[in-house]
C-alpha cells in the first residue's frame, strides 16, 4: 500500500505552481509600505490623540494671555500671530509699549508662543524672529530664537514620536524613505548634516521635525543640529528687525548678500563629512 500519496505528490496534469522568492532583507520601501498597513487602522486615534494635546496646549497659551497686562480694545486687535508684516509691526508697538513694565510677561508670552507655533507647525514664527531683534538686544535675541526653535522643533519631534508615525507611514512614505537614505549615508556625521539641512531650504522643517523621530534621528542630535542650525537664519532675520518699521515684506528682510552668506556657511557645515568621506576612500 503507497504511503502519503495524498498529500505529498502533485497530481499528474495539474499545473505547478511557482513559489514567490522573498529576499533575505527587504528594502527600506517595502518597510514602510509593511508599516503604512499595520498601522494605518491607528491613524484616526494618533489624530485624536494630537487634538488633545492641541487643545491642551491652547489652554495653556490662553491662560498667558490671560495673565497679560491689561489692554485697550485696539491693543486687544493686535495681540494675534502675525501674518504679514502689518500685523508684525502692530504687534511689536504693542510689546514694546509694555515690555519694560511688564519685562517677564512679555519674555514668556513671546516665548511660549514661539515654541506653540513651533510644536504644531504653525506658519508665522518667521515674522516673531523679526520681532525679536526690534525688542530685544542681539545677542539675547539671536539666543532666544535659537532656544525657541530648538525646543519647539523638539517637541514636535516627541509629539511626531507619539502619535505622527502612522500618519508619515500612510502619507509620507516615499519622501520618508529617500530622507531615510540620505540620513543613513550621513549617521556618522549627523550633527553636521542637520545643520545643513536647516541653513538650507532643500527640506521644509515641518517635515524634517515630524519625520525625524520615524527615520531614528537620535533626539539630542535632532535639538544640538536644529539650535545651530537655525542661527545664521535667525541672523539674517534679528538684525532685519531691528528697522521693522522699514521692512513692508518678510522677503525684504532676506538679501543677496545674506543668501550668499547662508550658502558659503551651509557648504561650511557639510565640510567634515566632505573631508571624512574622502580620507575613508583614500586609506581604506
Amino acid at each position: 500500500m503507497a504511503k502519503g500519496t495524498g498529500g505529498g505528490r502533485q497530481a499528474a496534469g495539474e499545473p505547478r505552481t511557482a513559489h514567490p522568492v522573498h529576499p533575505a532583507h527587504p528594502p527600506a520601501r517595502e518597510l514602510l509600505t509593511e508599516k503604512n498597513h499595520a498601522q494605518a487602522g491607528s491613524a484616526r486615534m494618533s489624530l485624536l490623540i494630537l487634538v488633545s494635546i492641541f487643545l491642551s496646549a491652547a489652554s495653556v497659551m490662553f491662560l498667558v494671555y490671560k495673565n497679560f497686562p491689561q489692554l485697550n480694545e485696539e491693543e486687544r486687535a493686535n495681540m494675534k500671530v502675525p501674518r504679514d508684516m502689518d500685523d508684525a509691526k502692530a504687534l511689536g508697538r504693542v510689546l514694546s509699549k509694555y515690555k519694560d513694565t511688564f519685562y517677564v510677561q512679555v519674555l514668556v508670552a513671546y516665548f511660549t508662543t514661539y515654541i506653540f507655533l513651533q510644536t504644531f507647525a504653525i506658519p508665522g514664527s518667521i515674522f516673531l524672529s523679526i520681532l525679536s531683534g526690534f525688542l530685544y538686544p542681539f545677542p539675547l535675541a539671536l539666543f532666544l530664537v535659537c532656544l525657541c526653535s530648538g525646543l519647539g522643533a523638539s517637541f514636535c519631534y516627541m509629539l511626531s514620536y507619539l502619535v505622527g508615525r502612522p500618519v508619515v507611514y500612510k502619507y509620507l512614505t516615499e519622501k520618508a524613505v529617500r530622507w531615510s537614505q540620505q540620513v543613513e549615508r550621513h549617521r556618522q556625521h549627523l550633527i553636521n548634516y542637520m545643520i545643513f539641512l536647516r541653513i538650507t531650504p532643500f527640506l521644509p522643517n515641518w517635515f524634517i521635525n515630524i519625520a525625524s523621530p520615524v527615520i531614528n534621528v537620535p533626539l539630542k542630535v535632532f535639538f544640538i543640529g536644529t539650535f545651530l542650525g537655525v542661527a545664521p537664519p535667525s541672523f539674517v532675520a534679528i538684525k532685519a528687525g531691528t528697522t521693522l518699521y522699514q521692512l513692508t515684506t518678510a522677503g525684504e528682510a532676506v538679501s543677496w548678500n545674506s543668501v550668499f552668506v547662508l550658502m558659503i556657511l551651509a557648504v561650511i557645515s557639510i565640510l567634515p563629512a566632505i573631508f571624512q568621506n574622502k580620507l575613508k576612500q583614500k586609506f581604506v
